[in-house]
């Protein structure tokens, strides 16, 4: 039987987990658009910004000792709930090892820690195409959000709505 391991990311891990963030948009049809470095995902991971702590963190997925996974995560605020939430950001495991437990054990630290921070929600996003990540979310008792719609400024659109023109 395969040993699983989750532990958070250390600085030595930036360049597996943007190795593992190329992966993921490679299998998201989307490669073209990954623009972070190492020097970026360090400063995010484990830098001090804007006089905070870090933005992100990490955690590796493990089997047999070899690292075949991750999640990214951040804290959000819920005013209805009155408390903090995690945002998973990012969650993959290396289609080898997919079918091994590896990303229910991603989640299950993930909860873990949302628990132990007295978190009242742990939400991410999923496209809609993706039927194996969705299936293996509803499996594991999670609930679509049909009544949002998730929007984004980004690019030439933040710098108008900053700049006021618009």
């Amino acid at each position: 039987m395969p040993v699983l391991n989750i532990r958070f990311a250390t600085p030595e891990d930036v360049p597996l987990v943007l190795r593992f963030v190329r992966e993921l948009a490679e299998y998201e049809r989307s490669l073209d658009k990954v623009v972070a470095t190492e020097p970026m995902l360090m400063e995010a991971m484990f830098g001090r910004i804007h006089g905070r702590g870090p933005l992100v963190e990490g955690l590796i997925g493990e089997i047999d000792g070899s690292p075949q996974g991750f999640a990214l995560f951040f804290h959000t605020f819920s005013t209805w709930v009155g408390a903090s939430g995690l945002y998973l950001e990012d969650l993959y495991v290396t289609p080898d090892a997919r079918g091994g437990g590896l990303g229910k054990a991603l989640l299950r630290r993930l909860a873990q820690i949302a628990v132990d921070r007295g978190c009242g929600r742990v939400e991410w996003a999923v496209l809609n195409w993706n039927k194996p990540a969705i299936d293996f979310y509803n499996r594991l008792g999670a609930k679509p959000l049909d009544e949002w719609t998730y929007y984004r400024l980004a690019g030439s659109a933040i710098d108008a709505v900053a700049q006021g023109r618009v």
